[in-house]
């Protein structure tokens, strides 16, 4: 596993945000399907390179965030994978060329009465001079890219 699961690592800067999707078996099927296929991150604004492939340990991709013209690629790679009854999930690590250096985790969890969450588990610092001269709005930008997935996968999950 990584090291977003556990305690976070001490030196960076740590994010771990939860949401509640809803209580309906559905909710869940359709959150995995949301996170697995890349839908999650499409709908918050961020492209991914291979959005054809499952994310499966050791496969690497490009996250892609443009605004205006201008389009950041952040090279990554999946570290594992979780794919139990009632939590789905994965976690990527950075690679270099990423304006970041770090780690995140995403995971569906279903309770032992059918409630599903979705949680963002990530550690940080800058690992290039953009992301180091950004500095709070840096941090501004990552606090933002959290939300649009949790609202993009309550989105993705909800059962008509």
């Amino acid at each position: 596993m990584g090291a977003s699961v556990g305690d976070l690592p001490s030196g960076y800067r740590h994010v771990h945000r939860k949401v509640f999707l809803g209580v309906d078996v559905r909710v869940f099927d359709k959150a995995v399907h949301a996170l697995l296929g890349w839908h999650m991150h499409r709908r918050a604004g961020v492209s991914v390179d291979r959005p054809d492939l499952r994310p499966e340990p050791g496969l690497d991709f490009r996250l892609g965030l443009g605004w205006r013209g201008l389009l950041f690629q952040a090279p990554c790679r999946i570290i594992f994978t979780i794919n139990e009854d009632d939590r789905v999930g994965f976690a990527y690590g950075t690679l270099p060329g990423h304006p970041e250096c770090g780690e995140e985790t995403f995971l569906i969890r279903r309770d032992g009465v059918g409630r599903s969450h979705f949680e963002v588990r990530a550690f940080s610092r800058p690992d290039s001079l953009t992301a180091r001269m950004a500095g709070p709005l840096g941090r501004f930008a990552q606090d933002a890219i959290t939300w649009r997935y949790l609202r993009a996968m309550r989105s993705l999950s909800r059962v008509d």
